[in-house]
């Protein structure tokens, strides 16, 4: 593909700008950038290229939509990859509705319901954005995204081993979050 003139040496700051401003060549230059890496994330989840790829323009969509609201307080590849994520898991939520409702033959099947299984995608996120900062990213990197220790700790300018350390602390206060919920709703039955 050939660089497009004018925007191939924008900063990222004058590119989300101008993306923002709703500038054609300026979003085509950020989704140029960002589409090789947004579609191997979504084909980690879907191995149908061609549900990855209404997924990741879905969630295209929804950066361009949105990034007037990216505040360069983290990296503009770390908000794409949330947001994008946000759409793959809109996707399957979407979808497991509609086989749920198709699907009636487990109905009448017993089932005994813990706070994991029956919490949506949002409402683990919602748990996982109450962690402190260095937790919730390293979280996110390793048990979202995909990413090694080695990898995360080159992201994030830490040891692999003080990744290891975060996620430990992570996945403990998760679990300490989720027992309060299920101990605090209809969940405990």
């Amino acid at each position: 593909m050939l660089p497009m003139s004018g925007t191939t040496d924008l900063s990222e700051k004058e590119l989300v700008e101008q993306c923002a401003k709703n500038k054609r060549q300026a979003q085509e230059a950020l989704y140029r950038k960002y589409f090789p890496v947004m579609l191997r994330m979504c084909l980690r989840y879907s191995s149908d290229k061609d549900v990855a790829l209404e997924i990741l323009n879905s969630g295209f969509l929804r950066v361009f939509q949105k990034i007037h609201t990216f505040s360069f307080s983290g990296s503009l590849e770390g908000w794409i990859r949330r947001v994008i994520f946000h759409s793959i898991s809109d996707y399957f939520r979407q979808h497991a509705r509609h086989e749920t409702i198709l699907d009636w033959d487990g109905r009448d099947a017993p089932s005994r319901a813990t706070a994991l299984n029956d919490l949506y995608f949002q409402d683990i996120m919602r748990l996982v954005d109450q962690l402190p900062v260095a937790e919730r990213e390293v979280f996110v990197l390793y048990a979202i995204e995909g990413f090694t220790h080695a990898e995360i700790g080159e992201r994030l300018n830490m040891s692999p081993g003080t990744s290891k350390w975060h996620l430990s602390m992570a996945r403990k206060q998760l679990k300490e979050l989720i027992q309060h919920l299920y101990n605090n709703s209809n969940y405990a039955g």
